[in-house]
């Protein structure tokens, strides 16, 4: 395994030449991370490098496609196989970002489906996508789950980065990573990795 340290803003250099080098019609990127990576960081530093190549850009975060409380604490607010299995909606996030911003789909997308704060409808307006436009979504355990995406990047972290980095109060979502890791393997089926355990020393492992 090939490792090659680089600074931030080289990776998000390079991470916006590589997207923009997959064409010019919609393109869907994730950025699929453990919330200790900051993945909305690394979405959120691509926007003006991909703008000032000329493209369009639409952030969305996978929080804000959670299923309603009463689906996701179901067995409890602490359960790690429910955070795993249930918590996204991801159909709904499917049906409202991905799939309209699909280079032959509407373009019509909605930014947000559920504010999980109030538990309630974010009642957000649909967007407009135009053809060349980028949808960069961000979250945590979004490969392995058939969500239609043109490139797929992964922040890795090693269990114990993962550990040391999450707040205590938040220790219960660890099982879910070990099992992400286990059952998905994303550092095998995303398109680029990041070592990611130190967010300001990051290498990449597969370019």
């Amino acid at each position: 395994m090939k490792v090659r340290p680089v600074s931030f803003s080289v990776l998000v250099a390079e991470l916006a030449d590589r997207i923009v080098a997959l064409g010019s019609s919609r393109l869907r990127v994730v950025i699929d991370a453990a919330p200790a990576a900051q993945p909305a960081v690394l979405a959120d530093a691509l926007v003006d490098p991909l703008r000032l190549r000329g493209r369009s850009v639409l952030r969305v975060s996978a929080r804000d496609f959670l299923r309603p409380a009463s689906l996701r604490f179901e067995h409890g607010r602490t359960d790690p196989d429910s955070y795993f299995e249930d918590w996204l909606d991801a159909g709904g996030l499917a049906r409202e970002v991905l799939d309209p911003a699909d280079p032959a789909g509407t373009g019509s997308v909605l930014p947000s489906l559920w504010n999980a704060d109030t538990d309630r409808a974010s009642r957000a307006s649909y967007v407009e996508v135009p053809s060349g436009g980028i949808v960069v979504v961000e979250g945590a355990l979004l490969l392995g789950r058939w969500l239609p995406f043109d490139l797929t990047v992964h922040l890795d972290m090693s269990a114990a980065a993962l550990r040391r980095r999450t707040p205590v109060e938040e220790h219960w979502t660890l099982p879910a990573f070990d099992r992400y890791r286990a059952e998905v393997s994303p550092g095998d089926v995303a398109d680029v990795v990041v070592k990611f355990d130190d967010p300001n020393h990051p290498a990449l492992i597969k370019p």
